[in-house]
């Protein structure tokens, strides 16, 4: 992917066979591309951050590709959004680029950096079964302040 060497290549049978898109690389079958799906690919990836920001990346539609000139839009699932890892990892590339190359070198998750960069909020995990067990979540990651007003807040009626 980092060569883009989908673009262009021979087939074991001698065939030229060139891609202009990614996507079309991947949903042709083989031996002209690959013969799978995009959701596929992104699952055999998943796991490998480099890897799933170079298939990001090359997922994205060019510059010079209108949305007319697109197919089926809804068939390709080009552009990831919410919490999806890509959706992070595409949000660091583009606005935090020092944290983004934390992530690819493994020095920060994607959460993690996402929570740094301010684009995500720090989440815990409270346990409902004893009230002492969620007390000792809370004291565990609020500061002492925090927990004061915590108190405060839930000892109120409002």
């Amino acid at each position: 992917m980092e060569e883009e060497a989908w673009r262009a290549f021979v087939t074991p049978r001698g065939e030229l066979v060139e891609h202009e898109r990614f996507v079309d690389f991947v949903t042709t079958p083989p031996t002209a591309g690959l013969g799978a799906t995009v959701e596929l690919l992104r699952t055999i990836v998943a796991a490998d951050e480099v890897t799933l920001d170079l298939l990001d990346q090359a997922l994205q539609r060019p510059a010079h590709i209108h949305q007319d000139d697109l197919d089926d839009v809804d068939n390709i699932h080009v552009r990831p959004s919410g919490t999806s890892k890509e959706a992070g990892l595409r949000r660091l590339r583009k606005d935090r680029p020092d944290l983004h190359a934390d992530v690819l070198a493994g020095r920060l998750s994607t959460h993690s950096a996402m929570v740094k960069a301010g684009f995500r909020k720090r989440k815990i995990s409270v346990p409902v079964s004893s009230a002492e067990d969620a007390a000792k979540a809370i004291r565990r990651n609020l500061d002492p302040e925090q927990v004061k007003e915590l108190a405060r807040l839930l000892a109120s009626d409002d």
